[in-house]
Formats: structure tokens, C-alpha cells, sequence
């Protein structure tokens, strides 16, 4: 194992220490390990928290601010944040007008969120509500949840709600945005290369040269199935298949189409990656209207990538175009 780190036990806490020394506009709060824009709580705004297990940056840390997160939660890495820490960072952003759990669907996150926020409830009256994100077609069930998996549509989720609840809008119109962004969302992903988690040196799982696994989670859950090494042109159809017919999509559709990174790979090949699933969606008559290309839901350093599709209207291309200022997307300001 070759990585920039001290202590395998210590990577969490050392990169939480870098973020507060790289972005003083956040509060970090190192003990309970939350992430929190520095003007939360805000009078009259909703308050977005969100979280999950490390090694998939920059989610969720990286979109805490200005019209994406109020509040992050980063557990260790690949382990859901503990429900105290979870109290904390909806404490440090609730100012009365609610907070919203935005929940990626794993079994260890769901709960230790619906206990946080029974906890927030009892202890300070809070109002809080909860949308779980779902998006993953690859697989009904895996190995650390019961359903889908929530990947790719959380960046897009946070963003949209982000922006409802920066506009000022009341609770219960912030989830009902985040609700609409999940059903109108769906995922795919596929790695090269396994990642290896610093804490226990060696990778996840084995693929041979000649070999990539489609359908795999941000965690390195097996997917679908595993196959020949493949040109990207069939990596495209193989990934973007099940997602036009889940939804299903259809000719005439306008999307937000988000080419997502999985740590190891360059932008080259995303940007490669991206032209041929351009391509594709051209010949179904679906026209991409907004799009995103980066590593940004991540699983340390594996290879691969994901694709997620969202169908847009009016309204969540507005919420897309909003102003954002945090440390992995800006854009308006």
C-alpha cells in the first residue's frame, strides 16, 4: 500500500485537520466531527445536513456553504457517522425554521439518522425531516442496505435542495425538491481497479487485467457482473442501458447528466467517457441541458466511474443554475 498518510487509524482526523487549515470559511469541529458553514445557523432557513462514511470526497464535506450544505457529518472511513455526531451538526444549523436529513440509503446511515433525529426532537423540539436517496439501478439490494444505494444523485439532491433552502423556502417545499430530485434520478457505475482502505492495506477485492466489474457501489460492494475489459464506447451502453430503462427515459427529454470520477481515474478518460455517452443520449433524443464531469462521489482510489441522469424541468434547472460557494462546487458568485 502506497498512500500520503501518518497512521492508517489517523486519516479521518488529519484530513479533517487540512480541511479546516484549507478553507477558514467553514467551522471544523474536529471533537464531534462536523463540517459547518460559518454563518449557520441563518434566522429563517432551512437547514441541510447531510453525511456518511469518509473516502468519498469531496461528498459530502466538500459541499458544505453557500447554497449546498449547512452541515456535514463524516464518519470513518466507509462507517456511517455516529448519531451524536449527527445531533451535533443539526443542533449547530437548526434556527427554527427545521432541518433536513438528506440520507444516502445504507442500512448503518438510515438508522443512525432516524435516531439522531428522534434525539433532536426530544431534546430540543426540533423540526426535522429526512429524504433517503436511491438512485443506484445496478442492484436491488447489497451488501450494506436494504434497496437501492444511494450514489451519484446525492451531489445533485444537495445542490437543488441546497438551493430551495437558500431561496428562503419553508421546510416542507425543501424535501418535497429533494424528493423530486431521487425520483427523477438514476445511476450506474463500474470500476477498473478495486480501492484499498488505508486501515486495512490491501485492496477490497481482486480484478484481473483483462477483467472490470459493472454495477459496483461506492464501497467496492461487487455489481452486477464482472466481464472482459471493454472500449469505453461499450462501457458507455453497458452503464447507461439499465439507467434509460429504469426511469424509463425518453426522446425529448432534457437532463443533467453527471460523469462522476471514482477517485483513480484522470479527467482525460472521464472527458473520453463523457463524448461517448453524449453520443448515446443524442441517438435516443434525450438532450443533455446541464452537465458535471469530475471525481466528486468517490471511493478513495479506485478506477472507474459512474453515470447519473436526472430529468429536468424548469424548476430543477433553476435550482441547478442558483449560485453555489463551497469548497468542491462554486459557480453564480
Amino acid at each position: 500500500m502506497k498512500k500520503l498518510i501518518n497512521d492508517p487509524a489517523g486519516v479521518v482526523d488529519a484530513a479533517l485537520a487540512g480541511m479546516a487549515a484549507a478553507h477558514p470559511e467553514l467551522r471544523v469541529d474536529a471533537k464531534q466531527r462536523i463540517i459547518v458553514r460559518a454563518d449557520a445557523p441563518r434566522p429563517g432557513k432551512v437547514g441541510l445536513v447531510s453525511g456518511g462514511g469518509s473516502g468519498h470526497e469531496p461528498l459530502h464535506g466538500g459541499f458544505v456553504g453557500l447554497g449546498m450544505l449547512d452541515a456535514a457529518c463524516p464518519g470513518e472511513i466507509f462507517t456511517s457517522p455516529v448519531p451524536d455526531q449527527i445531533l451535533a451538526a443539526t443542533a449547530a444549523v437548526d434556527a427554527g425554521a427545521g432541518v433536513l436529513h438528506i440520507v444516502k440509503n445504507y442500512t448503518g446511515d438510515v438508522m443512525n439518522f432516524e435516531m439522531a433525529a428522534e434525539l433532536a426532537a426530544a431534546e430540543s423540539g426540533a423540526e426535522v425531516r429526512a429524504v433517503v436517496v436511491n438512485d443506484d439501478v445496478a442492484v436491488q439490494d447489497s451488501l450494506y442496505t436494504a434497496g437501492r444505494r444511494g450514489v451519484g444523485a446525492t451531489l445533485i439532491l444537495e445542490k437543488m435542495a441546497g438551493a430551495g433552502a437558500e431561496q428562503g423556502r419553508p421546510l416542507a417545499e425543501v424535501a418535497r425538491i429533494a424528493e423530486t430530485v431521487n425520483a427523477r434520478s438514476r445511476s450506474m457505475g463500474m470500476a477498473l481497479t478495486s480501492c484499498t482502505v488505508p486501515a486495512v492495506g490491501h485492496p477490497t477485492f481482486e480484478l484481473g487485467d483483462g477483467e472490470m466489474e459493472i454495477g459496483i457501489g461506492i464501497h467496492g460492494e461487487p455489481g452486477r457482473r464482472r466481464v472482459p475489459l471493454a472500449p469505453a464506447r461499450d462501457v458507455a451502453v453497458l452503464l447507461l442501458d439499465p439507467i434509460l430503462a429504469d426511469l424509463p427515459f425518453a426522446q425529448g427529454d432534457r437532463v443533467l447528466c453527471f460523469l462522476n470520477g471514482m477517485g483513480g481515474t484522470p479527467l482525460i478518460e472521464l472527458y473520453l467517457m463523457f463524448d461517448e455517452v453524449s453520443r448515446i443520449l443524442r441517438g435516443h433524443g434525450i438532450q443533455i441541458e446541464r452537465s458535471l464531469v469530475g471525481p466528486y462521489v468517490t471511493s478513495l482510489d479506485m478506477a472507474g466511474c459512474s453515470i447519473t441522469l436526472t430529468r429536468l424541468d424548469e424548476e430543477l434547472t433553476a435550482l441547478w443554475d442558483a449560485p453555489v460557494r463551497t469548497p468542491a462546487l462554486r459557480w453564480g458568485i
